[in-house]
Parts: structure tokens; C-alpha cells; sequence
């Protein structure tokens, strides 16, 4: 199953507080889109920290290469 992307998974996560808002959904439901929700939400920031990662990698490369000419 192919990953989400940091977009996709910001979509679903507007998705689940849209279910989330809805007065006729149960407490048990709630409780697990709220789950299913945090998690998601944990799964991005990951991405973002991944992201952050390889920019600081590409950045220090970049600044050795400068040095260097």
C-alpha cells in the first residue's frame, strides 16, 4: 500500500474533523476517529521532521561546496 503524502494526509485529517463536527455520530465512534485522527496527525509531523532533515542535509552540503570552490 503506497504512503500518503503530507497533503493527503492533511486532506484526511480535515475528512475525520468534518465526521468529528457531525451531532449524530456515537461516542464510540467519536472516540475512534479521534484516534484515527491523532495518529494521522503524528504520521505528518513525522513527514515534516523528515523533510526538515533532509533540507538541514542539503544545506550543510551545499555550504561544504561553497567552501570548497
Amino acid at each position: 500500500m503506497k504512503a500518503k503524502s503530507f497533503e493527503e494526509k492533511l486532506e484526511y485529517s480535515k475528512e475525520l474533523l468534518e465526521k468529528l463536527m457531525n451531532p449524530e455520530i456515537t461516542l464510540e465512534e467519536s472516540v475512534k476517529i479521534y484516534e484515527e485522527g491523532l495518529k494521522n496527525i503524528k504520521e505528518a509531523q513525522t513527514l515534516i521532521e523528515e523533510a526538515k532533515t533532509k533540507i538541514t542535509i542539503i544545506e550543510q552540503e551545499n555550504q561544504k561546496l561553497g567552501e570548497s570552490i
